[in-house]
């Protein structure tokens, strides 16, 4: 058993982990899921490429896609390790920074498709247009919740953080017991009525449009 490292104390402390006991690599997880509970769940994240590749279909977003598309949903939240390196909330590198920006979200894509665009096995052009929208759609999400510090939409020109004009999306909590009470189901039924309710309204959308069109 383990506690959290010195690295990591000024972090620690703000979340109440510092001296929580943790097996193996415990602490580093710790570190992540703490950061986790400033935005919607990882599940939620995934939601607007699974809503648009179930609604479009395989013809139009083949499995690959689809996958590569949930991938880089998730990826910005790659940047809660930097807690374990002491790296600040509010800087460009720590949560929320540059990798929730809107030029991380249009380059990352664009180098995906230049590197692995046949990989995908449909146009370059689609490919860009969904991997983009998914990865968009992460700082958007966290720009609506409730907690954090918003996000950096506009690095490099500035390391200014947003939010959207309302914050609607209730903040997950730190462990997963939380769901079980209260303030948890507070947050998953935000999730279901912000973010998944609206996606399958949109799946429900496409599918239509697309019946009506081999009509």
């Amino acid at each position: 058993m383990q506690k959290i490292s010195a690295p990591i104390h000024s972090f620690a402390q703000n979340q109440n982990l510092e001296g929580m006991s943790l097996p193996g690599t415990g602490a580093i997880m710790a570190i992540i899921f703490s950061g986790l509970r400033d935005m919607p769940t990882i599940i939620t994240h995934a939601a607007v490429p699974l809503c648009l590749g179930a609604g479009l279909g395989l013809q139009i977003i083949p499995p690959r896609l689809l996958l590569a598309g949930v991938v880089l949903a998730i990826l910005p939240d790659a940047d809660v390790l930097s807690f374990k390196f002491g790296i600040a909330y509010g800087n460009v590198f720590g949560h929320r920074g540059f990798t929730h920006s809107l030029l991380f979200a249009f380059v990352v894509p664009l180098l995906c498709v230049l590197f692995a665009g046949r990989w995908f096995r449909v146009g370059l052009v689609r490919s860009w247009l969904f991997l983009t929208v998914s990865l968009l759609s992460h700082s958007l999400l966290d720009s609506i919740t409730t907690g954090g510090k918003g996000v950096g939409w506009l690095w490099p020109w500035l390391d200014e953080r947003f939010f959207a004009p309302w914050q609607v999306i209730k903040v997950a909590p730190f462990a997963l017991a939380q769901y079980t009470t209260p303030s948890g189901h507070q947050v998953i039924i935000s999730e279901l009525q912000w973010v998944w309710l609206p996606g399958a309204v949109l799946t429900l959308c496409l599918w239509a449009y697309r019946s009506r069109k081999k009509m």
